[in-house]
């Protein structure tokens, strides 16, 4: 399906004047040649409180991304699942624990271990790698650039959350170590629609290509 650069959710908050401003960066978009899958922070802390609108929860669930997250369940899935078919590596990224130094200084929730598990909808099988990290990028003070070299990857596929935090921080590392990104759009949330479509815009724009998942599906096939 044929579709145009901007054909993406952030439409409807970003105006003509900002798109004319930025025409300059419209290109063909593809996923690169020999991809891995990265999906970042998918652990079950950001699904507290279930399916429901985040300033409902935020009270007792200040980490979650509410309905947002479990919105992006379903098109996860089958990003995985297509991930997997066509024999991707595919790496996690969680919270390290064991450190004193944590990615943000915001409050957070009291969490017990299971919140920073990879919620079970997209559990790590054998030979997935899950690369603890202490600050909001995968790829700071991490193996992970070890790892894509030792597998020979070219390109990465993101999915995960949080738009505006931990996937923008490592999509534009990704960026910068010369990996062509890919983003997929309706598998990537935040805790706000209007961060996560901004922080897409800039992405796409800048350091990313922004696909739909049905897009990156299509190429994968």
């Amino acid at each position: 399906m044929a579709r145009g650069f901007e054909d993406h959710c952030w439409r409807d908050v970003v105006g003509p004047e900002a798109l004319a401003i930025y025409r300059a960066y419209e290109r063909e978009i593809y996923v690169g040649e020999r991809p891995a899958l990265l999906a970042i922070d998918l652990y079950n802390l950001a699904y507290g409180g279930g399916a429901h609108p985040v300033h409902e929860l935020i009270k007792d669930h200040p980490s979650t991304c509410g309905e947002f997250a479990w919105a992006a369940i379903e098109p996860t899935k089958r990003l995985f699942a297509a991930a997997r078919a066509a024999k991707l590596p595919i790496f996690y990224s969680t919270t390290d624990t064991s450190a004193t130094v944590m990615a943000t200084e915001r409050r957070v929730n009291r969490v017990d271990e299971r919140s920073w598990e990879i919620r079970a909808d997209f559990a790590p099988q054998p030979g997935d790698v899950v690369v603890k990290k202490q600050r909001a990028s995968v790829f700071y003070g991490t193996p992970l650039i070890a790892h894509l070299n030792k597998l020979g990857v070219r390109s990465l596929i993101v999915c995960g959350e949080s738009t505006s935090g931990c996937v923008r921080a490592s999509v534009v590392d990704a960026y910068s170590n010369g990996y062509h990104t890919v983003v997929v759009e309706e598998c990537t949330f935040d805790r706000h629609l209007l961060s996560h479509k901004v922080n897409l815009f800039d992405l796409h724009h800048k350091y990313a290509d922004v696909m739909h998942v049905e897009d990156v599906l299509e190429q994968l096939r």
